[in-house]
Formats: structure tokens, sequence, C-alpha cells
């Protein structure tokens, strides 16, 4: 009855990365789309759309899926991708929560694609459980700023890695 406790409690920061991917869509004019998440725990909701690698499946398969699932894009063309998987640490109140309690984080294979569709394509409830209640198109400068922040240093590495890609877009617009 007064027998010790033997169950461990795991080391959370051992957990290992979710492998996923994620899609920095540009339109014509350069900017980027973004969606604004549901639930209210932080009130920058924004984020480009992103999610899980599946069995078997590629990383180039996983973000045109994971786009169409998200945003009901599917007229859309690879056009660059992150030359190193990017990784972010979720804050320690969602370690051991988010995905079951598996993972500590995230660590991606980044995707920038052309738009090659109309406005009218994007549908967020394709899905029947929407990742996104909102979405708009906004200037990829701008992506730090609205993202939770405990993404925000993986955000600013995007930058930097298709730094180039919007004038070079606008320009060939």
């Amino acid at each position: 009855m007064g027998g010790k406790n033997t169950n461990k409690v795991p080391d959370l920061k051992n957990l290992p990365y979710r492998r996923g991917v994620g899609a920095v869509l540009f339109n014509g004019q350069g900017l980027v789309f973004v969606g604004r998440r549901f639930g209210k725990k932080y009130p920058l909701s924004w984020q480009m759309p992103q999610g899980g690698i599946d069995e078997g499946e590629v990383p180039e398969q996983a973000v045109y899926r994971e786009l169409a699932e998200e945003t009901g894009v599917e007229k859309a063309e690879v056009i660059a991708e992150s030359k190193e998987w990017l990784t972010y640490d979720l804050p320690d109140e969602l370690v051991g929560v988010a995905w079951g309690g598996k993972f500590r984080g995230q660590t991606q294979k980044w995707f920038a694609l052309r738009f090659t569709g109309v406005d009218g394509d994007v549908d967020l409830n394709v899905h029947k459980k929407p990742e996104f209640r909102d979405w708009q198109w906004v200037a990829f400068k701008d992506l730090p700023d609205l993202i939770v922040p405990f993404k925000r240093r993986l955000y600013e590495e995007i930058l930097l890695e298709f730094k180039d890609l919007p004038n070079r877009i606008a320009d060939a617009s």
C-alpha cells in the first residue's frame, strides 16, 4: 500500500521532433497566403499551411497534400525548397500535450510555391475539420509579426531562405 511510484515521467525535452512540411504560397504579386487558425489561445494566430508527412510520402508530396487539405488549393507549383530542415520547439505548456504528447516540436522541410489559380480556388472548408477560419495575402516580410511567438524564429529563417522570391515573382508577372 505504501509502495513507491515507479511510473517514470518522461523528460519532455528528450522527445523527438515531428517531421513535417510547410508551404510558402506566393501569388502573382509576390504576396504570401496566411490562414487564421481556430482557437483563442494566442492572439497572433496567422500561419502558413503546414503539416505532418504521412508514412510513405516524400516531402514534396506531403506539401501538395497539406496545401490541398488546408486551403483547397491544387493549382500551385513548387519553385524552391529549403536547403535544410527547419526546426522549432513547442512552448513548455504544449510539450507533452500537442500531437498526443509524442513530440517536442517539429522539424520541417519548407517549399515555396507559385499559386497558379484564382482566389476563388481557396476553400477553407474542403476538409472535414478545417485548419483556418479566415485567410489573406500578406507581404512576405511581415510574416514574423503575424505568427505565434514560439514560431517567430522559424519564420525569420524562412524569410532568409526565400528572400529573393517575392521580387522575382512580382517582376515576372
